[in-house]
């Protein structure tokens, strides 16, 4: 039997340690599918960093390793202590499909963008010993087919209360920061949606009671989630996504939500500044109409999560700190903030090195956490300092109340805003660390 091990790495935190949990509720779904493609005579073990340690010195013939976001660091930091080790290392994701030519320096082989078509080439490849350097090969227009995810291979791990299901992959917009928008370029490529009830029906067999559909946008087709959602509706679960925010000017569509078990929705507003979303070509959001589209959201029992970027071309101290007024406006129970960042391979990041405006050009330091290129308005130093600032006068003990406590909602689902509490307190704890809290 040859052996994968699959890992799943943990971003860093400060002082530049792998941050690490009691619980991973946020489980990925790539090293379940990955697992569920391995031929019979492979053995597969998957880690999840966060909450377990890799053993560096694993008998598993071939290493394979996830980038997404800023966890990209600890990525290749793992594949090159493997590589020293003498083992064979592949990276994907995210991270390193937008930037391979940085990837290659790190790894055997890379898989750039989706892995269903070329993965059993890799593994034929390896065991001949003749393994290319790049393995890419783009899904066919609209079509998405996957096996049913290992997840066996996590049920016995310390994760939360629900497993993930995916839907379709990439977004119909492209906004000029984002990674999905370099690798999709617009496209939105659906599941069947008997391979999607087929998971969730998997999902709902090994004991779980709520699902996340993973989709980057699950709005992105209005006649293909409509079908979804009678489906999803006969299985009786609870489930969450995220999707574009103008999903709130539908009423029908949301009564369908609701009455589908939807129970959460988190949504990338990025900025309440009209220029800042022009010059991130998300000129089609109107932050002039984010409050009612959120309460309308509201009103059909659907919580609402928001992720924003501070450091725009319309954003200043003053807009920067009238965000907390925003989201304590609107009941947002769980907010999270990042510092705009250009990574490689994004059109943004050409644009910053176009106009010459990054101080900061070690991409390793790219973390979310500082500013690395001159904002309009502000100095970078001074944008760092608003970030910072905005996450500690959100997360007071008194912010947390009143986002979570002292709302209508509360009295008819208290263990529910309980628990957003609790996040929340988990949050202020990160922030206290310098560590920005994430999706985990």
């Amino acid at each position: 039997m040859k052996k994968i091990l699959l890992i799943q790495p943990s971003p860093y935190d400060q002082n530049h340690n792998p941050i690490k949990k009691n619980k991973l509720y946020f489980i990925g779904l790539a090293m379940p599918l990955l697992a569920a493609m391995m031929p019979d005579d492979w053995e597969t073990e998957i880690i999840l960093e966060i909450i377990e340690d890799v053993n560096m010195d694993t008998d598993a013939d071939l290493i394979g390793i996830s980038t997404m976001g800023h966890g990209v660091l600890r990525s290749i930091d793992l594949a090159k202590e493997f590589r020293k080790r003498g083992k064979t290392v592949i990276l994907g994701g995210y991270m390193a499909s937008i930037m391979p030519e940085e990837a290659l320096k790190y790894c055997d082989a890379l898989v750039v963008g989706d892995a269903e078509l070329v993965w059993n080439q890799v593994l034929k490849d390896f065991e001949n010993k003749n393994l290319k350097k790049i393995y890419k090969r783009n899904l066919d227009k609209g079509i998405l087919s996957t096996p049913l995810p290992r997840f066996d291979l996590i049920t016995n791990k310390k994760i939360g209360d629900f497993l993930p299901v995916q839907a379709g992959r990439g977004c119909p917009n492209t906004c000029s920061f984002c990674s999905v928008a370099c690798l999709y370029e617009g496209r939105y490529i659906k599941k069947p949606i008997q391979e999607v009830v087929r998971d969730m029906v998997q999902i709902k067999d090994l004991g779980f009671k709520k699902i996340l559909i993973l989709d980057d946008n699950i709005f992105s087709d209005r006649i293909y989630l409509n079908q979804l959602l009678d489906e999803i509706k006969k299985l009786d679960i609870k489930w969450m996504s995220q999707c574009d925010i103008r999903i709130g000017e539908d009423n029908e569509l949301l009564e369908q939500l609701k009455d589908s078990g939807c129970i959460s929705l988190s949504f990338g507003l990025e900025s309440t500044s009209k220029e800042s979303l022009v010059a991130m070509n998300k000129g089609w959001a109107d932050p002039s109409e984010y409050s009612k589209l959120i309460s309308n959201i509201q009103s059909y029992g659907i919580d609402v999560s928001t992720e924003m970027v501070v450091g725009g071309e319309g954003d200043t101290l003053e807009s920067i700190r009238n965000t907390k007024d925003f989201i304590e406006k609107n009941k947002i129970s769980v907010p999270r903030f990042y510092i705009l960042t250009p990574f490689p391979g994004t059109k943004f990041f050409k644009e910053i090195k176009k106009q010459g405006r990054f101080i900061n050009q070690d991409i390793y330091s790219f973390d979310g956490t500082q500013a690395v290129y001159k904002p309009s308005n502000m100095t970078a130093n001074e944008l760092t300092d608003a970030y910072w600032n905005l996450y500690e006068r959100l997360f007071t003990l008194s912010s947390i109340i009143k986002r979570n406590i002292l709302r209508k909602e509360f009295l008819a689902h208290p263990g529910k805003y309980l628990f957003y509490v609790g996040v929340n307190l988990y949050y202020r704890h990160q922030i206290k660390k310098k560590i920005t809290p994430n999706i985990f």
